[in-house]
């Protein structure tokens, strides 16, 4: 077992997928972490295999207010600080143009993806980081860095957290350093749509010739919330195999 490293990381959204694969790399590194989630099964299978001994979990909705504050103050009390925040709840529950996008789900879109890590970077900034430093870390996508087809709102809330992430960068100087990471396509239930039944031909598509794995954005993750990081802030990291290297071409 990892010796502890004396920090805390409240991760959301990470019963699996990306959200896991982050918390399974700070963890690795001897952080303890608090974990959170829809699902209560899954969230504490998630801790059991993490290790309850460093892992708690705390069920909820990301955008539900009363959740951010009960895991941030859940954290606290089970470690007594949180240094670090990934913001990496989201939700993407429509395919379709834009033009005919419900308002409503555009909303909830938002709500989740862009508004909950405001409210939960708030949480953490007065709870232990205006008096203490850390650092935060943002999921953003590549969908926020450029026209996404089909899944618009997705991209334009993921352009907003790659702006909020600037924003607070700003505000939360010098002791918070805040960034994003912008992945393309990772192997997760949540991105399934987009490769499967065609993993091979998707995976094609990208100079390094495959698509990502959740431990990718946690190894980019662990390096954000790192001193290896100390000098950076405000930016966002892209980890896309690649595929931006392909804009333009043909």
């Amino acid at each position: 077992m990892t010796e502890l490293s004396g920090k805390v990381a409240l991760v959301t959204g990470a019963s699996r997928g990306i959200g896991y694969g982050i918390a399974e790399a700070l963890v690795a590194r001897g952080d303890r972490v608090c974990i959170t989630g829809r699902n209560e099964d899954a969230l504490k299978e998630a801790v059991d295999k993490l290790g309850a001994d460093r892992v708690i979990g705390v069920a909820g909705k990301a955008h539900d207010e009363a959740h951010q504050a009960a895991a941030v103050e859940r954290t606290m009390e089970a470690f007594g600080r949180v240094d670090y925040l990934v913001n990496n709840a989201g939700t993407n529950p429509v395919f379709g143009p834009i033009a005919d996008l419900d308002l409503g789900v555009a909303r909830k879109v938002f709500e989740t993806n862009v508004i909950s890590a405001l409210g939960f970077a708030q949480r953490t900034w007065h709870a232990w980081q205006k008096d203490n430093g850390g650092a935060i870390v943002n999921i953003a996508s590549v969908a926020g860095l450029s026209a996404s087809p089909f899944i618009g709102a997705y991209g334009v809330s993921k352009a907003a957290m790659i702006n909020l992430t600037q924003q607070l960068a700003h505000e939360f100087a010098p002791g918070v350093r805040v960034n994003a990471i912008a992945p393309a396509v990772v192997k997760t239930q949540f991105a399934q749509a987009l490769y499967e039944g065609r993993e091979a031909e998707a995976a094609a598509a990208y100079p390094l010739g495959r698509l990502g794995v959740p431990s990718d954005i946690g190894g980019a993750a662990a390096f954000l919330t790192s001193d290896q990081s100390a000098w950076i802030t405000g930016q966002t990291l892209v980890v896309d195999g690649g595929i931006f290297l392909n804009a333009g071409v043909g």
